[in-house]
């Protein structure tokens, strides 16, 4: 369990370049005490011991703002980033090394019974707002836009962006997800919309004066 902390305020201290103290991430982070209570109701729930667990997520929901249900398989080094409305669902699976900023979901699609909840490959980043649901399969290294909604399994090495979302294999350089600088799938389409049109345009006009050319000529 000690271990499991240490690794767990590591990787705060290597993600966020805000932490400035152990004893700030321990007093400060609700990504962190989320995290430690899941790993508990977690280990109660896979031991099949009743109410408790669900419990101890309601608490830890209560007092961070975070809530993952004791069902879902958590990787090692998981990190929530500020953490309010993060919610993670029963069946799901996120793989070691992710990064979850805040009002991130990872849902089901409806009342289906069994796997209903995404799983997550290792060093993903899911942005702020981001909401990917239904038991779809998120490769390794998958980055996704803030905001963007995924209801499609990702390739891996792939970036995520829109509603839906779409695959557009845009990263910055080591893998990092710039979320200013995302690309823009309907923009981009609208833009060269209006591009084959200018070009049309031109190209009647051409055609329009050739004709009254050729009509003066035999007037």
């Amino acid at each position: 369990m000690f271990r499991a902390i240490k690794e767990q305020i590591d990787t705060i201290f290597r993600e966020d370049p805000a932490a400035k103290s152990v004893l700030e991430i321990f007093f400060c982070y609700p990504g962190f005490h989320a995290i430690l209570a899941h790993r508990l109701s977690h280990r109660l729930y896979k031991a099949g011991v009743p109410f408790l667990p669900r419990l101890i997520s309601q608490l830890g929901r209560f007092f961070t703002g975070i809530e993952i249900h004791p069902g879902a398989t958590i990787g090692r080094r998981f990190f929530i980033d500020h953490g309010m409305g993060v919610v993670i669902g029963e069946t799901a699976e996120v793989g070691d090394d992710v990064l979850i900023y805040q009002g991130a979901t990872l849902g089901g699609t409806g009342n289906e019974k069994g796997k209903r909840h995404p799983t997550l490959g290792n060093r993903v980043v899911v942005g702020s707002g981001a909401k990917i649901l239904g038991n779809i399969l998120i490769g390794d290294d998958v980055k996704i836009g803030a905001g963007s909604v995924v209801v499609h399994p990702v390739p891996d090495h792939s970036t995520v962006v829109g509603i839906p979302g779409r695959v557009v294999r845009i990263r910055g350089e080591n893998g990092v997800l710039e979320h200013g600088n995302l690309p823009d799938p309907e923009g981009q389409a609208i833009e060269d919309l209006v591009k084959r049109v200018s070009e049309l345009e031109e190209k009647l006009r051409q055609l329009i004066s050739e004709h009254e050319l050729e009509h003066h000529r035999k007037a």
